[in-house]
């Protein structure tokens, strides 16, 4: 079933985390999950609209909900935002106007942040942008995914795979191309793996592009029996790529041995 699922959702609470941040009664649940759709889609409308267009590639990474009673805070990474910037030096002030008067927030505050994500080609939605701006301008698909590969490779992936599905090429019989570069284990939950799922409007019809990208491996270290024994949490911080930094804070006070024994161990 590793294929078939959705792989952000299959990795939720290890490798990947929730994209809106806000509690409800279940009444209302269903209300809020629906002005969070429109407000990434009313975000992302504007930033069509309004940025600098230059080689296809520049778009929204992820779009993030926090609310509370009287603020909601909307975080929207992007990987080249200086673009968007430097068009329209207000145009976070205009977007978040615009933002108040659609959805009528008059006792919330809004606010809008912008942060630039450090590897945008190591993004799946930036990647299949620039996969979509490619085949509107009618470039060859494999031309267009095998670039798409080699800048992925510049952001220090482990793996990356590619699928385009439609009338590729204007052919009457729509098929399935894909291509993989590397190692993209699915089935993996403790795998870190990001997913996008895009569509692009050609003369020809509607293409599917799904983009799987593997970064890297959660390591899981046995120290849970120690937990057990003198009580206490784990955290696993990952500071980059390879690094990681493993804290057990134990409830007691009397752990000096145990903290050696886990250096030791990190060591």
């Amino acid at each position: 079933m590793g294929q078939k699922i959705n792989p952000l959702g299959f990795r939720l609470g290890t490798t990947q985390s929730h994209h809106s941040l806000w509690f409800a009664q279940p009444k209302n649940y269903s209300e809020g999950l629906q002005e969070d759709q429109k407000i990434r889609d009313f975000i992302k409308n504007y930033v069509q609209k309004n940025m600098r267009i230059s080689s296809g590639g520049e778009g929204i990474a992820r779009i993030e909900i926090q609310k509370r009673i009287d603020l909601i805070q909307v975080i929207i990474f992007m990987g080249f935002p200086k673009l968007l910037i430097e068009n329209r030096p207000r145009g976070i002030e205009e977007l978040q106007m615009n933002l108040q008067k659609e959805f009528h927030y008059v006792n919330r505050k809004l606010n809008i942040a912008i942060t630039r994500i450090a590897k945008p080609y190591g993004n799946p939605n930036i990647i299949a942008e620039f996969i979509a701006g490619q085949l509107k301008n009618r470039v060859s698909f494999r031309k267009a995914m095998k670039k798409a590969i080699e800048l992925t490779e510049q952001a220090d992936t482990k793996g990356i795979q590619v699928q385009i599905a439609g009338r590729i090429d204007g052919k009457e019989i729509a098929r399935v191309e894909w291509i993989r570069e590397g190692r993209v284990p699915l089935q993996t939950i403790r795998a870190k793996i990001d997913y996008c799922s895009y569509t692009v409007r050609t003369i020809y019809g509607v293409l599917g592009i799904k983009i799987w990208i593997f970064i890297e491996t959660l390591i899981v270290f046995p120290f849970y029996p120690l937990m057990q024994q003198k009580g206490g949490n784990l955290f696993i911080l990952f500071l980059s790529n390879q690094k990681f930094l493993i804290l057990l804070i134990l409830n007691s006070l009397n752990s000096i041995g145990l903290n050696k024994n886990l250096i030791d161990l990190l060591i």
